[in-house]
């Protein structure tokens, strides 16, 4: 079960749909979020190192330092507020932290606390990286040890959830958020097996809907052969899905090595949240 849930905000396009998503969770699993506003001091960093060791050396000034760290705080706190507020008029318990330091590592120190981490498919500079996820979701989805719900830009209630299963361990691991999605969301799942061969196929849509049975949950079941990231994406957008949910990373590493995993090809691509479990 989902009791608690960490958002760390940015303040970037993706975060008021970020800050909804979670909203919508919190309430479906009468779930505790703790909002975290990163003062990301690399950016400060960065130009102190590249001013000082670059091409021409550039000693940024003592003025310069302060205004930086000035600006950089009044938007965390800025950020912060209003996310309080939202949390606030919606009736949501919460607690609120500000902290300074690289984003990807505070929030991966936060995961013996939480059940469910809320994060943004990119962050402050994702006009930038339109065809690419954020570095700090990039860098979290390899270390966070637990669920991670990826969001998209826009925000849309979910009624109605896919899942890609491949019958990995992480893949039947992820049958039990199915489950727990679907039951506390009302929402009815499409499982999805991605295979060349029909038998193995209908072998994981099996198992799937035998596992999810208990749940009485609405499952409908589809298997087709084809690239797995190119269908689940096509399937989804078919069938209307408002999330997909899938385990994180395959069992392919040598073709991860390559291509690229499933995982990160699906939440580059995907125009809904992903949920992956870990």
């Amino acid at each position: 079960m989902i009791k608690s849930i960490l958002l760390p905000i940015d303040g970037s396009v993706y975060t008021e749909a970020q800050v909804r998503y979670t909203v919508e969770l919190a309430r479906a699993f009468d779930a505790r979020v703790s909002v975290l506003s990163i003062l990301d001091v690399r950016i400060f960093e960065w130009a102190v190192v590249m001013g000082t060791d670059g091409f021409v050396p550039i000693i940024p000034s003592n003025v310069y330092k302060e205004e930086s760290k000035k600006i950089l705080e009044s938007k965390a706190a800025a950020v912060l507020e209003k996310c309080s507020e939202i949390l606030t008029s919606e009736n949501v318990e919460f607690d609120a932290e500000k902290i300074s330091g690289s984003p990807s590592d505070i929030i991966c120190e936060k995961a013996p606390l939480v059940d469910l981490l809320v994060i943004g498919m990119r962050g402050e500079f994702a006009k930038w990286k339109k065809n690419l996820v954020g570095a700090t979701l990039d860098a979290v989805m390899r270390q966070w040890s637990k669920s991670i719900l990826v969001t998209s830009r826009e925000f849309k209630s979910i009624g109605s959830i896919l899942f890609a299963y491949d019958g990995s361990e992480r893949s039947n691991k992820a049958l039990q958020l199915v489950g727990l999605f679907a039951t506390q969301l009302s929402a009815p799942v499409t499982v999805l097996s991605v295979h060349d061969k029909e038998m193995f196929r209908s072998k994981l849509l099996e198992e799937a809907q035998s596992y999810l049975k208990p749940y009485k949950a609405q499952v409908d079941l589809v298997g087709v052969s084809g690239n797995p990231e190119k269908e689940i994406i096509r399937v989804a957008g078919e069938r209307h899905c408002d999330l997909m949910i899938m385990g994180a990373f395959g069992h392919s590493r040598i073709r991860e090595a390559i291509l690229g995993s499933t995982t990160e090809q699906v939440v580059r691509k995907a125009d809904v949240p992903v949920l992956l479990s870990k």
